[in-house]
C-alpha cells in the first residue's frame, strides 16, 4: 500500500469523542463522552474514522434484544459501548503483524463496533481499501448493509443472470442494496416497498415497484426464483406459491416481538415446512469477507451501486437515529460523521 501520509503518535491524541451507551436500554441511553482512544493490538489498525453508519444491529446491541444477544454481548451490561459496525476513514496506526495497510492508507470495512467515535481500532482483514473517488459517506454506507445484501444473493441464493428476484423490504439500508446488487447480477428485480418510498426504489432499477399500502405482493402471480426477505412479516404458505419450483427463500431478518428469541421461532417454523418443498430456505448473519469487500469496492467505484442516504448527523444525533431505526421503518442510511468540518 502506498503511504500518502506520515503520522507519530503525537498526531494521535490520547482522549477522543464518541457515542457511548454504559448500559442496555433506550436510545435515550446514548451520550457523547471523552474515552481513551484505542491502541492497535497485532494485527489491528488504528482507523481515524471520517464516517460511519447506523444498523439495526447496533439498536439490537444497545436495546440488548433479543436477550439471546446478551450472551455474546455481555450479560449485564454491553460490552460494546460504542455503535457503529461501519466505518471509513484513515489509518494512522498499525499492529507490528499488520502487512495489508500502512499509516495513511483509506480503507472502510466491517467492524464489532466503535464507527461512532473519532477513532476505531479493528482487525486488518476486515478491511477493504476505499477506492478512489469513492466519498467517505457513501464507504460507510456500504459495508453491513451492502455486506448482507452481497451474500444474500450471491453466496445464499447464488443468483444468476436472468433470474427474477422479489426483494420484500426494499426501501431500508439492506433493501436498497439488495435492489442494486440483484441487478448489478443481471438479475430481474420486483420490490416491494411503502407508498413514500415507490419513487426511490423504482429510481434504483428495479422492474416493478409494489406498494404493499395498495396491494398484497403475496397475490402476484409471477413465481420467482429467489426471495429477499428483509421484513419477514409473511407465513411459509404465503412465501412458497410466490417461489418458481426449484426456488430460494432468503431470510434476512423476521419478526422482532418475542424478546428472548428474536425472529428464531418464526425462522424454526419456516425451516420446517420448507424441508417438504423443493425450494430451499437460507438464513444466515453477514460476516466481514475479502473478497465480498472487493467486490462491493468495485460495484462503488462503477456506480453499479450507489449508497442511498437518507440524512447525515454528527455524534449528536447518533441517539436519534437509532430511535428511528427501532421503529422498523428506516428509510435508506443514516450517516454519522464524528467530525464535523474536518
Amino acid at each position: 500500500m502506498t503511504t500518502t501520509e506520515s503520522y507519530s503518535a503525537a498526531t494521535v491524541p490520547a482522549m477522543m469523542r464518541a457515542a457511548v451507551a454504559r448500559r442496555y436500554g433506550t436510545p435515550g441511553n446514548v451520550v457523547v463522552e471523552q474515552i481513551p482512544v484505542p491502541e492497535a493490538k497485532r494485527t489491528e489498525v488504528l482507523v481515524r474514522v471520517e464516517a460511519s453508519s447506523l444498523n439495526a444491529l447496533d439498536w439490537h446491541f444497545l436495546t440488548g434484544t433479543p436477550y439471546l444477544i446478551r450472551i455474546v454481548g455481555g450479560v449485564v451490561r454491553p460490552r460494546r459501548k460504542v455503535p457503529g459496525a461501519d466505518v471509513a476513514g484513515t489509518v494512522v496506526g498499525v499492529g507490528p503483524d499488520v502487512t495489508r495497510f500502512a499509516p495513511g492508507d483509506r480503507v472502510f470495512g466491517e467492524t464489532p463496533g466503535g464507527g461512532c467515535g473519532e477513532y476505531l481500532t479493528v482487525d486488518e482483514t476486515h478491511l477493504g481499501a476505499l477506492p478512489d473517488g469513492v466519498s467517505a459517506t457513501d464507504a460507510a454506507a456500504t459495508p453491513v448493509a451492502g455486506l448482507t445484501a452481497l451474500q444474500a444473493l450471491r453466496t445464499h441464493a447464488a443468483v444468476r443472470p436472468g433470474e427474477h428476484v422479489l426483494v420484500n423490504g426494499a426501501a431500508g439500508g439492506v433493501g436498497t442494496y439488495t435492489v442494486q446488487i440483484a441487478i448489478a447480477l443481471g438479475a430481474r428485480v420486483t420490490a416491494v416497498c411503502s407508498t413514500g418510498n415507490v419513487e426511490m426504489v423504482r429510481s434504483l432499477g428495479a422492474d416493478r415497484v409494489v406498494d404493499y399500502t395498495c396491494e398484497d405482493f403475496t397475490e402476484l402471480e409471477t413465481r420467482f426464483d429467489v426471495m429477499v426477505d428483509n421484513v419477514g412479516n409473511r407465513s411459509a404458505d404465503e412465501i412458497l406459491p410466490l417461489l418458481a419450483a426449484k426456488g430460494r427463500y432468503v431470510a434476512v431478518s423476521g419478526p422482532k416481538e418475542n424478546k428472548w428469541f428474536g425472529p428464531m421461532p418464526h425462522i424454526a417454523r419456516l425451516a420446517l415446512r420448507f424441508r417438504r418443498e423443493s425450494q430451499t430456505l437460507h438464513q444466515f448473519t453477514a460476516s466481514p469477507d475479502a473478497d465480498d469487500m472487493l467486490t462491493l469496492s468495485q460495484f462503488l467505484e462503477s456506480r453499479q451501486v450507489v449508497p442511498q442516504v437518507q440524512e447525515v448527523v454528527g455524534l449528536d444525533g447518533v441517539a436519534d437515529g437509532l430511535a428511528q431505526i427501532g421503529t422498523g421503518h428506516g428509510r435508506a442510511k443514516i450517516i454519522v460523521i464524528p467530525v464535523q468540518n474536518r
